[in-house]
């Protein structure tokens, strides 16, 4: 395979990661050019049905542009191989729960003794200290104590979930955020450094501005369903053949709003004089609103709309989302060529970059567990007589 010119290609990451979280920092530094090897446990006996969920959407996606070996680190070879791999490694990435990797012997404080230079990253449910750090962390408990499903849904519908894992997926970003922080500061002082996250800090971080009305107001967000919490009107409107997403708050784009509705009358009724009546008064101008919208066609609405500067726009399904002109031509979604599935799509980085784009294709894909077991400890200097006891006595 030829060597690709992407900004991360100088350096190697040990990926210990699972699930979803820490993968997806691992994805970010993989598909920017960084050699990830993924390092999973060898296959024990009943494992051979594992290969469907391998082979799935999710994990196809998630551990593209990666190098795959198994190494059992509960057996000191296992951990001493782990330790030389370290020696040369510039990251690692883990989420176990915080007392595992000392239990292992390989966190930070260990490794820095034999590599000053590395970059340590972990992700866990609720930090590494603390009186939760225990506990096991998964997305949706994060949801939950984070505040998000208290925001989310039909105002007294109860709590809702998102729909997508987003305290793992931002945990997975600002990990990666973090480790690029780190290794920027190796590059001015010589040493690397610990860099960590959990889904709690991440999910509590990206409440954002609903977070910043209660530290700053005192004012608890209830939920908004599909209305903006502040921002009106904003929110779903019915039309003759569907639903579309409108977003008129402010009032240039309240009055041009209502020139495109023709409903002038609107901004002389006191109810909806400006953006604080139009809140105290929201359910009552959505009403009015509906009765108008309903009466052309979405592509008319999201037409006549744009052309004024209101920000208007279908609700796709994800089908329909990846159909649109505008997304084929961003190209996000991005080809990967399987040994056994053949020709696949997965989900490319939204970051674009002008001297070194992300390629068209993915470098490389998803492995099969172990798949390159031999080539790494080739190139760390054990002979093949050596791997092939080492995996008799199921330390690889």
């Amino acid at each position: 395979m030829s060597k690709v010119n992407l900004p991360l290609s100088h350096l190697t990451v040990l990926d210990l990661t699972r699930a979803r979280a820490g993968p997806t920092a691992a994805r970010h530094l993989a598909d920017w050019g960084a050699d990830v090897i993924k390092i999973e446990m060898p296959s024990e006996p009943g494992d051979e049905g594992l290969g469907g969920a391998r082979h799935g959407p999710d994990f196809l996606n998630l551990h593209r542009n990666k190098r795959s070996i198994t190494l059992n680190l509960k057996k000191e070879k296992g951990r001493q191989i782990f330790l030389d791999l370290a020696r040369d490694a510039d990251v690692i990435v883990e989420n176990y729960r915080p007392d595992v990797k000392h239990r292992l012997g390989i966190d930070y404080e260990t490794i820095r003794e034999i590599n000053p230079r590395i970059v340590y990253g972990s992700i866990s449910g609720f930090g590494q200290d603390g009186p939760l750090r225990d506990r096991p962390g998964l997305d949706q408990i994060a949801q939950g104590m984070g505040g998000l499903m208290s925001i989310t849904g039909l105002p007294g519908q109860g709590p809702v979930r998102v729909g997508v894992p987003i305290a793992d997926l931002s945990s997975g970003n600002y990990l990666a955020m973090g480790i690029l922080l780190a290794l920027i500061d190796r590059d001015r002082s010589g040493e690397g450094q610990w860099v960590h996250t959990s889904l709690l800090e991440a999910q509590v971080s990206m409440l954002d501005f609903q977070a910043a009305r209660w530290l700053i107001d005192g004012e608890v967000p209830p939920q908004a369903g599909n209305n903006h919490p502040t921002g009106i009107p904003m929110g779903v409107y019915p039309t003759s053949d569907g639903v579309i997403n409108i977003a008129a708050a402010g009032e240039t784009l309240w009055r041009r709003f209502l020139g495109v509705i023709e409903a002038p009358k609107l901004a002389e009724d006191p109810r909806f004089a400006n953006g604080g009546a139009r809140s105290t008064n929201r359910d009552q101008l959505n009403k009015i609103l509906e009765k108008i919208t309903v009466k052309k066609t979405s592509v008319e609405w999201i037409n006549a709309m744009n052309e004024v500067g209101v920000p208007c726009g279908p609700i796709y399904r994800i089908d329909e989302t990846f159909a649109d002109p505008q997304v084929q031509h961003l190209g996000i979604a991005r080809q990967m060529e399987h040994g056994e599935l053949g020709p696949v799509r997965v989900v490319g980085q939204a970051v674009n970059l002008s001297r070194q784009p992300q390629p068209k294709r993915m470098r490389r894909a998803t492995p099969d567990k172990g798949s390159d077991t031999d080539d790494v400890l080739l190139h760390l200097g054990l002979d093949a007589n050596t791997i092939a006891q080492l995996r008799n006595e199921s330390v690889i």
